[in-house]
């Protein structure tokens, strides 16, 4: 476990320092989508690797390396995939975009997830083999059954990555440069948060409030299954049906939430949504009995998709264009600053309290700063004056276009 979680921790820490300047260089050089192949490819040879790792010891450090790669990359991909959403979307329906991207991840997790249970997974012989396809698996079959269902999940997220790779256009190369150093890439990083806290105040509070109370959304998919195993007494074969039943939820809610998104905006569907998650998560401490969890725990999910996609489609509104890959790599690093919130507060209050149950309090705290942070803020475009950084490039070339000024911000 110390061994995953430090690999982990590493590649979080990469994906903080590297992503914002990954994204940086990917503007205007016409390469986003190459970018976003050849990080989903990594990804998925990382996935693949996996099925070298058998279940003995010696192999736990290459089955953390491959955990951490696939994470990093993954990571590193989502920033060009999210910075998409301004090629594929208009103002008017990119809460609707956004939702049906996030909701239909879902359904595919979903229809995944039941196939390798199904296949691979599940004791449905009970002669020591899983799945219809009888895999050995334990110990004696290394775990045969497992390293396959990680085969299959690459080859489906290769198969399914291909429409977007093949459809979606490569953006024209601009004038902005961005062959630059390294070192010349995290300076103009920092001009560029600098410009914005100056000119743009309200965006950075955004990045805080949404890397805050998307915290709490991870919190509540990661130890939901703890609170419904050691609280309420689910078996593993039912926590695995509510979490296909939450992915479903989450899903619909997200549809749902995307058509709300371009109606009243991506800041009602966030500010309602975390409102009914923290009601929802503080009626989950009082309540008895596998049905109330159902319930309760249903909730929640219908909720946590609209945050997620809202979040996204928020985050490209305001984001100048030109600035897509930037942008977006700092709202991955943002979340990856204070990604022990949550599970800190967790466990706080768990030890504080003595009960698992409690540390839903340490999620509800969360949600409800990020919700704090957010009131004040306007999905408004952020201003970012690029003229000194086009003076110290040369003279003449054009700065990317901005999307009206607002005295107020």
């Amino acid at each position: 476990a110390a061994v995953v979680a430090w690999a982990i921790a590493i590649a979080g820490i990469l994906v903080a320092l590297l992503a914002p300047v990954l994204g940086q260089r990917s503007d205007g050089t016409g390469r986003r989508r190459l970018w976003l192949g050849v990080n989903t490819g990594v990804t998925i040879v990382a996935m693949l690797g996996m099925f070298f790792v058998v279940p003995v010891p010696e192999y736990i450090w290459v089955g953390a390396a491959l955990l951490a790669v696939g994470n990093l990359f993954f990571e590193f991909a989502s920033v060009n995939y999210n910075a998409m959403l301004h090629q594929v979307s208009t103002k008017e329906t990119m809460g609707r975009v956004s939702g049906f991207g996030w909701g239909m991840g879902y359904v595919g997790g979903i229809v995944l997830l039941v196939l390798l249970l199904v296949l691979f997974l599940f004791p449905l012989r009970g002669d020591g083999t899983n799945g219809i396809l009888g895999l050995p698996t334990g110990l004696a079959g290394e775990g045969l059954d497992v390293r396959v269902a990680i085969v299959v999940s690459a080859l489906w997220f290769a198969i399914f990555a291909i429409p977007v790779l093949v459809s979606v256009p490569e953006l024209p190369r601009t004038e902005r440069a961005n062959a630059v150093s390294l070192p010349e890439s995290y300076r103009r990083l920092f001009r560029t948060i600098g410009r914005i806290g100056r000119r743009s105040p309200k965006t950075l509070l955004f990045l805080l409030s949404s890397a805050i109370f998307r915290d709490g959304l991870s919190a509540i998919f990661t130890f939901g299954a703890i609170i419904a195993s050691s609280v309420f007494g689910f078996s593993a074969t039912e926590v695995l049906l509510f979490a296909v039943a939450a992915n479903v939820t989450a899903g619909i809610g997200t549809f749902v939430g995307g058509w709300a998104d371009d109606r009243f905006g991506p800041k009602a569907v966030i500010m309602t949504s975390l409102i009914v998650l923290s009601v929802a998560g503080t009626a989950a401490i009082f309540i008895e009995g596998k049905t109330a969890f159902w319930i309760v725990g249903l909730t929640l999910t219908v909720f946590v998709g609209p945050v997620q996609a809202s979040a996204r489609s928020f985050m490209a509104r305001i984001t100048p264009d030109g600035r897509e890959g930037e942008m977006f790599g700092l709202y991955a690093t943002t979340g990856r600053a204070v990604s022990f919130l949550a599970p800190t507060l967790f466990g706080l209050f768990v030890t504080i309290a003595g009960d698992t149950r409690f540390g839903i309090i340490g999620i509800v705290v969360v949600l409800l700063a990020g919700l704090g942070l957010l009131i004040p803020v306007s999905a408004r475009p952020t201003l970012i004056d690029d003229a000194d950084e086009d003076a110290s490039v040369g003279p003449g070339l054009p700065t990317p276009p901005l999307r009206g000024e607002d005295p107020e911000r």
